[in-house]
């Protein structure tokens, strides 16, 4: 069984409420919901939250929803306690609520992943072709080895092109933005959420880091367009523009 957790917080510090705003026509996360809804290899979908407000909007659609605690660090916790609901889960995919644009061929991409049966977890990144989400901070970078595992994860542009100008590197197409998409083995959900935090993650404020730096694997897909995660106001004006 492939299990998909949409974990989703009323609570956000960057935009509260994010989660029920309305995308033309739709809230946010029904909007994700019926994305995700929309990948044949996926056999359950699920919305997993700490607020009433979500939890009955989502059953008022006709979604799956689970109530989890509301005191989790960070999504993954989330995700992993909405998973024990499914025991026969076999790969679980954390699919962020605040991307409405994921389509199913990236979520394909990632579930090959796991046709390696080394693999334990995967996530996804795409080319920057936008200088000014290059060098965003709101937009994190993955660089990936020969094998296609991640080296290392950072809001700073990376890699560092030392012998081209930075008004150029856009040229150079050499850059990955890290798509905000995981997927775990079921089997490896419950170690990862009991490691402590890293050094790095703190620095960066990058949750993946934790695992890096515990020296978990982590398998990065490519895609070929980035997709619209929605973190401020003004990502959603973006995004409105594109259902307009």
């Amino acid at each position: 069984m492939i299990l998909a957790v949409i974990p989703a917080r009323y609570a956000s510090t960057r935009f509260p409420g994010k989660p029920l705003v309305d995308l033309g026509g739709e809230t946010l996360v029904k909007r994700v919901y019926q994305a995700v809804s929309r990948v044949p290899a996926i056999d359950q979908v699920m919305v997993a939250t700490d607020d009433s407000r979500i939890y009955d909007h989502v059953r008022d659609f006709g979604g799956e929803v689970r109530m989890t605690a509301p005191d989790h660090p960070s999504g993954t916790d989330r995700v992993a306690e909405a998973a024990t609901h499914y025991p026969d889960a076999r790969i679980v995919i954390n699919v962020q609520g605040d991307e409405p644009f994921i389509r199913p061929d990236q979520i394909d991409a990632i579930l090959r992943c796991f046709e390696d049966k080394d693999t334990d977890l995967a996530t996804l990144a795409a080319p920057v072709r936008d200088e000014h989400a290059l060098l965003s901070p709101n937009v994190v970078k993955v660089v990936r080895d020969e094998r296609g595992r991640a080296l290392y994860f950072s809001r700073h542009a990376i890699p560092y092109l030392r012998d081209i100008p930075i008004g150029r590197w856009i040229e150079e197409e050499k850059h990955l933005q890290h798509i905000g998409m995981y997927a775990f083995r079921a089997e490896i959900l419950p170690e990862l959420t009991n490691l402590a935090p890293a050094k790095l993650e703190r620095e960066e404020s990058l949750e993946q880091l934790r695992w890096l730096s515990a020296g978990y694997a982590i398998q990065v897909a490519l895609t070929d367009r980035p997709s619209l995660g929605i973190d401020t106001p003004a990502d959603l004006e973006e995004a409105l523009r594109r259902f307009s």
